[in-house]
């Protein structure tokens, strides 16, 4: 890490993804408790096909908050990354990571309908496994969009989007195993707390990643 120029650089970075997945994630994850899964629990095709389109839709909450967060550390490093094209990007990955995201568990619950069998459960460490994987192809589904803002202004961009798969790799089970942990806790207050402190953890672990990446990307700039 490029100290001491880097390491208040990444601090702000993990600071700001900590914050910005608390509220951008924990508004998707809210209005998917409150109103897609009420949705989905008519269990027709629409009510599916209607689940689907409102998840990806509320993507767009996680990606504006994210990319504004985000911009707002990243505009003095790189003055080029204009505010309108980082979030937009941001957008764009966050909707079709939550379309691609979304699409497995939609997918079983139709096919469960239909033969009429309850879907099977997977235990906690092939959940966990799963959506580390689920974590290191999104990683590139998010990263892609922002790549191509990034590699206007910087070198070596490229490093953004393997950064962003290592990134989401870790942080995605930390989600998981946080929702499982807050329908057992026994009590609305005490699940809201898990998860609030679960999504700013993975906000900071994504962060901490990808932080250094952006690390080596403002120095990579500045040689420049």
């Amino acid at each position: 890490m490029d100290t001491p120029r880097g390491f208040p650089l990444w601090l702000r970075w993990v600071g700001a993804n900590a914050l910005a997945e608390t509220l951008g994630l924990g508004l998707s994850l809210a209005a998917d408790v409150l109103i897609i899964s009420r949705v989905a629990s008519a269990q027709t095709l629409l009510a599916s096909t209607a689940s689907i389109l409102l998840m990806t839709a509320s993507g767009a909450i996680e990606g504006a908050i994210v990319g504004l967060l985000q911009w707002s550390v990243l505009r003095r490093p790189f003055p080029g990354v204009a505010r309108r094209a980082w979030i937009l990007a941001t957008i764009l990955g966050a909707i079709v990571a939550w379309f691609l995201g979304s699409l497995p568990s939609t997918l079983m619950d139709m096919g469960a309908q239909e033969t009429g069998t309850a879907v099977q459960e997977p235990s906690q460490a092939t959940v966990l496994l799963l959506a580390a994987a689920m974590g290191l192809f999104l990683g590139a589904v998010l990263g892609l969009p922002q790549w191509r803002v990034l590699h206007k202004v910087v070198p070596g961009a490229w490093l953004w989007v393997p950064a962003n798969c290592v990134a989401w790799a870790l942080g995605l089970p930390a989600v998981f195993a946080a929702v499982d942990l807050a329908y057992d806790s026994g009590s609305a207050a005490s699940a809201v707390a898990i998860l609030v402190l679960a999504l700013a953890l993975t906000g900071a672990i994504v962060g901490a990643v990808h932080g250094l990446a952006l690390v080596k990307l403002a120095r990579l700039r500045r040689r420049q």
